[in-house]
């Protein structure tokens, strides 16, 4: 009968070393080459190995009687500390995730993450402002609780156009492979499907986007096979009292029942003004929440725990009490121009002469109340069209298919129904054939230069790397062709509804070859959310203006966000004064709106109440064209005599209701002084940005690829010159050539940001370790395990050793029981004589840095590392190292305990130290003598 080995344990099979991982499989044995990588693991059936799975150890360095040693010289030391250090991915701290990342997590990023190992189940409302990064802050939630063993499986919900930004995201950030399960892709994927097995059985790690859980049956199936982890993103869309919303917040409410669920919503506008939809959002954490839940200390106590909502100055500014996160770059500073434009007289003839039809439109539109709402709501659409562009008013006048008028609606207000993205088709609507409007298509005809054109073409030379939003296809065609004239030598892309998904994010993605060329994108609102553009362009111009604010800030949002290079980013609203249309809709919507972010520090959505919105619209419009300001267009929405006193009123119970709801929210349950210490612990465990660039660096020159440092920050690494081995490594993962490498967050434009676990950092960290571990498996010169040399550093013979240390963590929740394998890099330094450890970590390591005073001869050296390398094998040393090993592994414990608050209630942590240690590498430094 084969032994049972248990995770962190050592066997030998198939002539190498392994180590044991853990498995639920039984009789099967996980294995992960002890020389080698996580893309390495195998499974193994010790029954069917020829030469049998048996017990193995690790030796610790030797020296070589025959004298065909390597030593390892004090550089060649240093760099097998940092590989490492750089190979360990199953971290034994409190956040096991954090060797996984593909990026390095900000300290206020951190909150919601801690925030959620407080709680027994995690429920989680996550509403911080857009640009902050929600994303990075639920992905790193999801990557922790798989790393524990506490998730499996789990399902991020979303609308349509976001399925692809997340499935990305997860896989470039959190090295997590998701399935993108849409409503044109589930199809395939069941088709797949074994018999009897469910799609989120198959696949257990799902984005799925909202419109394939619309139909009742799939809704049903959902809920049945949902995963124990579910994430929303623009959790508002899903709680609204709309019969479409009606169905998302039914699934919702299901999935919710479930108390052992975990549910992460997410969110930039948890509060519309819909006071229904936000009690149903706070019922969803827990259904003794709501509004009512508000009115007492203790209610908003409680909340607190489920809710974090930021604003960036929450961020970059210190707190009540002086505390600061340090943040004050992380994000741009945001300069904010109008420019204005003067209409030629044939445009200004055209705008009043569509004014004229339009009301002509609604007074013909006789007494039937359908006719006379698609009369008013197609006559705000056609306006709309024409403050674009002549083109699409054309395009607008030219259809004349029958439309709803909920859906004219949402289209003036860019009301989206979080299906699909953006709509930027001109609106279709019926309209009486006749000559006025063959007229008016004739007139638009032959307006000649358009003046808003010819603004934005002088406007272009002041801005870097402008994205040009419009709201319709034929206004940004008419513009990305202008600009191609006006300027034949910048990098033009126009991306509209018209490309499917993928080809949009592939047209941008395009544009980062033309370095050093500016790039002009002109796209619709297809564009304002979905894809992040913060390293390409630094500037946004709202060629057309929005009707709805929250628009304008998902536009700006695409490059006013984290990780923006640039220190200033503008946005540039172009309107006309002379537009009745440009003027309404500045006095009525969009100034208020900022008038309200001005005194809350938040930007805020159009108010639920429409109607007022519609009715003081149309009176601006008509106030400013001389109208008479008592006509009636009654339709459903009453009398203009009040609309400016209505809509005042309701702009105020928005203000007030944001201003109570940050009151009530904003994140207090942990502070900089929380976060702080274990984001220092976490970078001082993984190794800072600074550590990564000086370990990239050493390397290629270690491989004869030497890096050049430039002035602008980071390396250019000329990748072609490393080995044939490490470099056909590289150009599996797309990176060849000379290459910009960067390491601090925002990088330099062209640069690439390298991480911890970027394919450079690990592929040159293995490559280096196993080489120093397994030299004949490589034609890698190796390191050398063992080396001496005189240091100013000691005052006595210091022995210092680089060791491996690994963990058994169990994880206890409720009745689960979950066994992990947890490793960590340890450097320890003792003086002669000494059978403990007189120092660890950075203080032990900065060792290896102080310059060597000499260099030892060959002789001495052998000599030298004989007796610390006997010292080591000594009984009363072996046991000095099991201590420390002990040791850590109560600390470690003791860091779970901490950081989850709540451990009696959401489980407990146990870790055990797997003895012996390993020792890969030992360094004996001697005192220099006078």
């Amino acid at each position: 009968m084969m032994p049972d080995f248990g995770p962190g344990e050592l066997v030998r099979a198939r002539g190498r070393e392994w180590v044991t991982l853990p498995s639920d499989t039984e009789g099967l044995l996980r294995l992960r080459p002890l020389s080698g990588s996580e893309d390495d693991i195998q499974w193994i059936d010790p029954e069917l190995e020829r030469g049998g799975v048996r017990p193995a150890s690790f030796d610790p360095p030797k020296i070589d009687p025959d004298g065909a040693q390597v030593f390892a010289t004090q550089d060649a030391a240093r760099l097998l500390s940092d590989a490492l250090r750089f190979t360990m991915r199953r971290g034994a701290g409190p956040f096991r995730s954090a060797a996984r990342l593909g990026f390095e997590p900000r300290a206020y990023q951190l909150v919601p993450l801690m925030m959620a190992l407080r709680l027994p189940v995690v429920r989680l409302l996550i509403a911080d402002d857009v640009g902050i990064g929600k994303t990075i802050e639920a992905g790193l939630i999801l990557r922790e609780l798989i790393d524990r063993g506490e998730v499996a499986r789990f399902t991020v919900l979303c609308p349509p156009h976001l399925v692809d930004q997340w499935v990305g995201e997860l896989e470039l950030k959190f090295d997590i492979n998701a399935t993108a399960v849409t409503a044109a892709s589930a199809p395939r994927l069941e088709r797949e499907l074994p018999p009897g097995v469910s799609l989120f059985d198959a696949h257990p790690f799902t984005v799925v986007s909202l419109d394939y859980i619309k139909a009742d049956r799939r809704r049903d199936e959902f809920a049945r096979v949902c995963p124990s982890m579910v994430l929303v993103d623009e959790a508002h869309a899903c709680v609204g009292t709309e019969s479409g919303r009606q169905q998302r917040f039914g699934l919702l409410q299901r999935l919710a029942q479930d108390a052992e669920r975990h549910l992460i919503l997410l969110t930039a506008t948890p509060h519309s003004g819909d006071d229904v939809a936000f009690a149903r959002l706070l019922g969803l954490l827990d259904p003794a929440f709501g509004a009512e839940t508000l009115d007492s200390d203790a209610g908003r106590a409680r909340l607190a725990r489920h809710v974090v909502q930021r604003r960036r100055i929450d961020i970059t500014e210190p707190t009540a009490d002086g505390q600061t996160w340090g943040e004050d770059r992380a994000f741009p500073k945001h300069e904010a121009d109008e420019e204005p434009y003067q209409l030629t007289a044939a445009h200004r003839h055209f705008h009043e002469a569509v004014l004229d039809w339009c009301l002509g439109v609604v007074e013909g539109a006789g007494t039937d109340a359908r006719s006379r709402r698609l009369a008013f709501w197609g006559t705000l659409a056609l306006m709309r069209c024409v403050g674009s562009s002549p083109q699409a008013a054309i395009s607008a006048l030219r259809n004349r298919v029958a439309a709803l008028p909920d859906k004219l609606e949402a289209g003036v207000f860019d009301l989206d129904d979080d299906e699909t993205p953006a709509e930027d088709l001109a609106p279709d609507w019926r309209v009486d054939e006749g000559g006025a409007l063959s007229e008016l298509i004739e007139q638009a005809s032959n307006l000649g230069p358009d003046p808003k054109l010819r603004a934005l073409v002088k406007l272009i030379p002041h801005l870097t790397n402008p994205v040009i939003f419009c709201r319709f296809i034929a206004t940004a065609d008419a513009v990305g062709a202008a600009l191609r004239r006006a300027f034949p030598k910048a990098r033009i892309e126009v991306v509209t509804g018209d490309l499917p998904s993928d080809d949009r994010r592939k047209a941008v993605e395009a544009m980062a070859s033309d370095d050093g060329v500016q790039r002009i994108l002109v796209a619709t609102d297809c564009l304002s959310e979905g894809i992040n553009l913060q390293s390409l362009f630094a500037a946004v111009v709202h060629y057309d203006l929005s009707w709805n604010p929250t628009r304008h800030q998902q536009r700006e949002g695409r490059v006013n966000r984290f990780g923006q290079p640039a220190e200033v980013v503008r946005s540039v609203t172009l309107y006309s004064p002379d537009s009745a249309i440009d003027g309404a809709v500045l006095e009525v919507i969009l100034r208020k709106a900022d008038a309200i972010k001005e005194a809350t520090g938040v930007a805020v959505t159009l108010p639920e109440d429409t109607a007022a919105v519609t009715g003081a619209l149309m009176q601006a419009v008509l106030l400013r064209k001389g109208r008479v300001a008592r006509t009636q267009l009654s339709l459903d929405f009453g009398s203009f005599d009040d609309e400016r006193a209505h809509v005042e009123r309701v702009w105020r119970d928005v203000e007030a209701g944001e201003k109570r709801s940050r009151a009530r929210f904003a994140q207090r349950v942990l502070s900089p002084q929380d976060v702080l210490p274990e984001w220092r612990r976490w970078r001082e465990l993984l190794g800072t940005p600074a550590d990564l660039e000086r370990f990239i660096g050493r390397a290629l020159a270690r491989l004869e690829a030497p890096a050049e440092a430039l002035k602008s920050g980071g390396l250019r690494a000329p990748l072609a010159a490393l080995p044939a081995s490490i470099r056909s490594r590289l150009e599996g993962r797309r990176l060849d050539g000379t290459t910009h490498f960067a390491f601090e967050e925002p990088p330099p434009r062209g640069a690439t940001i390298v991480h911890r676990a970027h394919p450079l950092t690990a592929t040159l960290a293995e490559a280096l370790l196993e080489a120093a571990l397994d030299p004949l498996s490589t034609t890698i010169a190796p390191l050398g395990r063992a080396g001496a040399w005189v240091s100013a550093a000691v005052e006595r013979l210091t022995v210092v050793a680089l060791a491996r240390l690994r963990f058994k963590l169990i994880v206890r929740s409720g009745q689960r029981e979950t066994l992990l394998l947890a490793e960590e890099a340890a450097t320890l330094a003792w003086v002669q004589g000494d059978t403990t450890p007189s120092l660890t970590g950075l203080a032990a390591a900065a060792l290896l840095e102080d310059p060597a005073a000499a260099a030892l001869a060959d002789l001495a050296r052998a000599r030298v590392l004989g007796s610390a390398l006997e010292t080591l094998d000594r009984e009363a040393t072996r046991a000095g190292l099991a201590a420390y090993a002990t040791g850590r592994a109560e600390a470690l414990a003791a860091d779970h305990a901490r950081l989850r608050a709540a451990a009696r209630m959401s489980g407990e942590v146990r870790v055990e130290a797997v003895l012996p240690l390993d020792l890969i590498g030992v360094f004996a430094l001697l005192p220099k003598v006078a």
